[in-house]
């Protein structure tokens, strides 16, 4: 069983030291722990950093590309190197790393696909009431959305199996917490929640400037998530609201018609008929909205087998002489750092910095 622990840093040069400190050094049912770094274009010696104190496993963005993106390259870094379980901290020093074996154990034991941390909003301090009543709407949207029943659906301190992974697909730009939510509470797969008590605060967020982009990028999300994979709900309950919203005037006008009321009453005539046209539109777009429903469907499967075939059901060996169990050898906590594979080279358009010898 080989854990991946990623943590996306951006300018973190000051807490990443702290966040690699109390990594756990060995968990049960847990064979090999590897760090990851997810340099989301940082300016500060972050990787520097990271480097000095024995970190080998990097994915690097030559500008910032956002928590989803980074996100998503970490991920897919991970299970090229044959990681069977991965986890998501920050790199911010928020999230307590020595609960880590908690986190994981669900998933190792098999009776969980996602582990998400719950931190417990309603204690932490420097969340303002208002705050905290915010979080606690967004965790419910999300749990409506998604058919779940968690109670920090926002906490970005979560493990995955490897096998939640290849059937997850984070499509947003902002944020893949609620997302893969939404996706994993249709895709039945297992989620678990873990009571966790966060670290003091060590700066403000650089996911957002505001709240309020926070709330629109977030509801902006959710809504796409649940379209997608509900556009029955959907365009069935407007095509019903606009089709009471044309019954209404059309009653009116064939009542005052019937009484003899002085008057051609074209008001309700054009309302009732704006209103029919969008109930017809809503149930046109409910018939392409399926048939995308369906495409997106078959997509998905065909992408989960090629997830299969590139990842592989178990990883292969990654370096030259790795031993034959299917993983790469090798830990990576903090310590001495074995240079002998030459110098790093990016994969891609500004992604990873991996030893050559793993291309």
């Amino acid at each position: 069983m080989k854990l991946f622990v990623q943590i996306p840093c951006l300018n973190e040069e000051e807490t990443l030291p702290d966040v690699l400190a109390t990594i756990p050094r060995s968990i049960p049912g847990v064979d090999e722990i590897e760090i990851l770094v997810v340099d989301d274009g940082s300016t500060d010696n972050t990787v520097e950093v990271a480097r000095r104190l024995g970190v080998r496993h990097f994915v690097r963005h030559t500008r910032n590309m956002g928590l989803a993106r980074s996100f998503r390259d970490g991920v897919d870094y991970a299970l090229r190197h044959g990681a069977d379980v991965v986890v998501n901290t920050d790199g911010d020093n928020q999230y307590p790393q020595e609960r880590i074996g908690d986190l994981v154990l669900p998933v190792v034991l098999g009776n969980a696909d996602i582990v998400i941390a719950d931190r417990q909003t309603a204690t932490i301090a420097h969340f303002s009431p208002l705050k905290k009543l915010l979080q606690q709407a967004g965790s419910a949207v999300v749990n409506f959305a998604a058919g779940t029943d968690l109670p920090d659906a926002a906490s970005g301190f979560r493990a995955y199996s490897r096998a939640a992974l290849l059937r997850l697909n984070v499509v947003t730009q902002f944020s893949y917490c609620m997302e893969t939510i939404i996706q994993a509470g249709h895709k039945r797969l297992r989620i678990a929640s873990l009571p966790v008590t966060t670290n003091p605060k060590t700066r403000e967020s650089r996911l957002f400037t505001s709240m309020w982009q926070h709330i629109a990028k977030s509801a902006q999300a959710i809504s796409r998530s649940y379209v997608m994979f509900k556009p029955h709900t959907v365009f069935v309950t407007l095509g019903l609201l606009f089709a009471l919203g044309a019954a209404l005037p059309f009653g009116r006008y064939a009542l005052l018609l019937a009484t003899g009321t002085a008057g051609q009453h074209l008001q309700s005539i054009v309302l009732g008929a704006t209103s029919l046209v969008g109930a017809l539109l809503s149930f046109a777009l409910l018939v392409l909205a399926d048939l995308q429903r369906t495409n997106r469907v078959l997509l998905e499967e065909t992408l989960e087998r090629l997830k299969e075939v590139q990842y592989g059901t178990t990883a292969g060996p990654a370096l030259p002489g790795a031993p034959q169990n299917g993983r790469p050898s090798g830990g990576n906590l903090p310590g001495p750092v074995d240079r002998s594979a030459g110098p790093a080279r990016p994969v891609g358009p500004g992604l990873a910095d991996v030893p050559a010898s793993v291309q």
